[in-house]
């Protein structure tokens, strides 16, 4: 504990509600309680929570980790966040809306709001924060994102990431909040580019998981990370992102985890869909939300919105709605129009 106190420069102990008892939600309450906060963690399911309670573990979607005794474990959302200095929103970007919306009239007056959450919402295509920020309005708003699989988090493998906020004292405190000797944290200040990293690099995992499932090769995948990523730059620049960002650990280190680790859930849904099963059958035998294909609908939209081209995210779109082959989408990708190699 010591060590953790001297390395982010703040003995200050917080009280920290995090909404979510998914794998991420749950390994950073883990995180920040060992760090010596005094945590709540709120999950919707009542039935979750009864379980999360009499055995210590989350054996849906972290098993083999321990929650220590003094989590205080609820599905009282209210209950959750009485007196609460930080709240880390840890939930599917599809319910971002309607569970922020809860807590209207119920933090304290500084508050600060962490998102952690991958993914933009489908009908506007609103990233996390700006979501937040429009029920909240006013508040101290930040994100973490970048490389960060729980599994590995939640056992405490050496892991990097990004805090970023439109408001640097901000980021230093998410920074000086989560970071320790296996969990390091660099600032960015540019928020939309680290929060459209963490939620882009889904669709091209997506795309990499139907490579596999087809058993293309290495070959096949480098191709699809390096032209994936000068999609998500593009797209990213034109919503007012800077280029840079994406060359960093919330844009290409996410991508390349996100794209490789048999952990990733959007690489493995991909996987499913290129060995023939569809995207209904695919949803059925996951038990995590794969973000990437809400995304790759919110993300199609958004290029048709700017006039950006983004083959790969198109054909993801087509496999995934509209029924295409895979193998027809990798064949009409390699055999588009010759062309120089264009970053962004």
């Amino acid at each position: 504990m010591e060590e953790y106190d001297n390395m982010s420069g703040n003995k200050q102990k917080k009280e920290v509600v995090v909404l979510g008892a998914g794998s991420w939600g749950t390994t950073l309450a883990i995180h920040l309680f060992k760090k010596g906060h005094k945590i709540r963690l709120w999950e919707f399911s009542q039935e979750r929570v009864a379980s999360l309670l009499s055995k210590r573990e989350n054996i849906w979607f972290l098993p083999g980790i321990t929650i220590p005794e003094d989590i205080f474990i609820t599905s009282n959302i209210d209950e959750a966040c009485q007196k609460a200095e930080v709240v880390v929103v840890a939930i599917p970007s599809h319910t971002v809306r309607e569970v922020v919306t809860h807590l209207v009239g119920h933090l304290e007056e500084g508050a600060i709001i962490i998102s952690v959450v991958k993914g933009l919402e489908e009908k506007t295509s609103m990233r996390p924060s700006q979501i937040i920020e429009e029920i909240l309005g006013g508040r101290q708003i930040g994100v973490l994102s970048g490389p960060s699989h729980a599994e590995e988090v939640s056992r405490e493998i050496p892991t990097t990431v990004v805090a970023s906020s439109v408001q640097k004292e901000i980021s230093d405190s998410i920074q000086h909040l989560f970071i320790t000797p296996n969990f390091r944290v660099y600032t960015n200040e540019d928020l939309i580019g680290v929060e459209l990293g963490g939620a882009l690099k889904n669709i091209i995992a997506i795309a990499a998981g139907i490579s596999d499932g087809l058993g293309f090769g290495d070959n096949t995948k480098a191709a699809l990370l390096t032209r994936g990523l000068t999609e998500m730059t593009r797209l990213g620049v034109a919503m007012g992102a800077k280029s840079q960002t994406f060359a960093g650990l919330s844009g290409m280190g996410d991508l390349i985890v996100t794209c490789i680790s048999k952990f990733s859930r959007n690489r493995h849904l991909g996987e499913m869909i290129g060995r023939g099963m569809t995207l209904e059958d695919a949803l059925k035998r996951m038990v995590m939300v794969a973000e990437g294909v809400r995304t790759t609908k919110a993300a199609s939209e958004m290029a048709k919105f700017y006039g950006v081209e983004l083959p790969i995210t198109e054909e993801v779109f087509k496999v995934l709605f509209e029924g295409k082959s895979p193998r027809e989408t990798v064949s009409e990708l390699m055999l588009r129009e010759p062309k120089p190699e264009i970053f962004g």
